[in-house]
């Protein structure tokens, strides 16, 4: 750890921050060179100032970084500094990468890295589509990186894991912090084959302007960045923007045009973002990194939400042309508000359109015998 005290000098002194952290190692090669550097040759290097010359000359380590560093020791994590090639290159390219980050597992050395993000309150689809999708990656020998968050953040984790793939959180918190709580299996989990990395010393808590400054290191780290579901104003479309700017691949998955928990994911469509249904769209646009064959990867059954007996029952009465809501009263022999519960239900887990005058039909693509079909087997398996 002796070699990464000087990191953590540099980083401690006021008013040196990423992109200034960055151009000092860039021209002196190493934080410890910039210590014993010529105050001129110092001032050369851009942004800096007198003042930081004299902050850095009179700069002692404060007492808690050799706490901190005892404390990584020995709980098993790494440290992983821009200089070290564990470090993830596409990390490097950015404006203002973290000088070094907190690892907890092993980083992937090669391959795809693909972030999948979206809303923290997923739809049963939000949340089906995430793990489908992450699955077929990883299949591919893609790895997938994410924020550990709930809703689709976890469900790109658990997907991965599910498909025995590698994949990469990216904490708002310190490694000493685990947020959302009841995450804390699934951290330990992805660091089995994968990593979860911070730039956060320890303790530090989930304070809200960390996570912009989080999405900037899941978008860094990645070829591209997936958004499954996001509203309007969702944290995810920092993630989408920040991509854009780092000159990454953009992507989102529609969703039911009817929920606000879409407006985000079709916004960045009409925006230009690439329209994702299935893995191989996001695979086709990196053949020159990761080549496969076209047509090789066989289009994933879909996957639905779980129904309940009654939401089966009117699912099977359903069809694509529309009907109404009193004839399907009659036809199931349900009361009109019990079958309305049903149907708006249904509406929000995509399964089911509602047209003027009270009339269903079901969603176009949903395949009823598949969707009762894996009812079925989920009902057997957890039996």
């Amino acid at each position: 750890m002796a070699s990464i005290r000087p990191w953590f000098a540099l980083k401690s002194v006021p008013g040196v921050g990423n992109l200034l952290f960055r151009r000092l190692v860039e021209r002196f090669e190493s934080p410890e060179t910039v210590f014993n550097a010529d105050d001129s040759a110092i001032l050369a290097v851009q942004g800096v100032t007198s003042r930081l010359v004299a902050a850095i000359r009179r700069h002692r380590v404060p007492d808690e970084v050799d706490r901190e560093l005892e404390a990584i020791q020995q709980k098993g994590y790494t440290i992983v500094t821009q200089t070290d090639h564990r470090y993830p290159p596409l990390l490097r390219q950015i404006p203002d990468p973290p000088p070094f980050l907190y690892v907890y597992g092993t980083l992937p050395a090669t391959g795809l890295n693909i972030a999948v993000v979206g809303s923290r309150n997923a739809t049963d689809y939000g949340i089906s589509t995430t793990r489908q999708l992450c699955m077929d990656l990883v299949r591919q020998q893609v790895n997938i990186v994410s924020g550990m968050a709930r809703g689709v953040d976890t469900a790109s984790h658990s997907g991965a894991i599910a498909a025995g793939g590698c994949t990469v959180s990216v904490l708002g918190t310190g490694l000493g912090q685990i947020y959302p709580r009841e995450n804390r299996r699934l951290f330990h989990k992805i660091a089995e084959n994968g990593a979860v990395v911070t730039e956060f010393p320890l303790d530090t808590g989930p304070d809200a302007h960390h996570f912009p400054a989080r999405n900037r290191i899941i978008s860094g780290m990645c070829h591209g960045t997936v958004v499954v579901e996001a509203t309007g104003r969702s944290g995810s479309l920092i993630t989408a923007r920040l991509a854009a700017e780092q000159n990454r691949e953009v992507f989102a998955v529609p969703g039911n045009i009817h929920s606000f928990k879409s407006v985000g994911t079709h916004t960045l469509i009409k925006e230009g973002a690439k329209l994702v249904v299935h893995a191989w769209d996001i695979l086709d646009e990196f053949q020159h990194i990761q080549p496969h064959e076209q047509g090789t990867l066989k289009p994933p059954e879909p996957v639905y939400p779980p129904l309940t007996d009654e939401e089966a029952m009117v699912i099977g009465s359903l069809e694509a042309d529309p009907v109404h809501i009193d004839d399907l009263a009659r036809k199931l022999s349900l009361p009109s508000g019990r079958l309305s519960g049903l149907l708006l239900q249904l509406e929000l887990k995509g399964l089911v359109d509602q047209s003027p005058g009270k009339r269903f039909s079901l969603a176009p693509g949903v395949d009823r015998q598949q969707l009762i079909k894996q009812n079925i087997n989920q009902e057997v398996s957890s039996e």
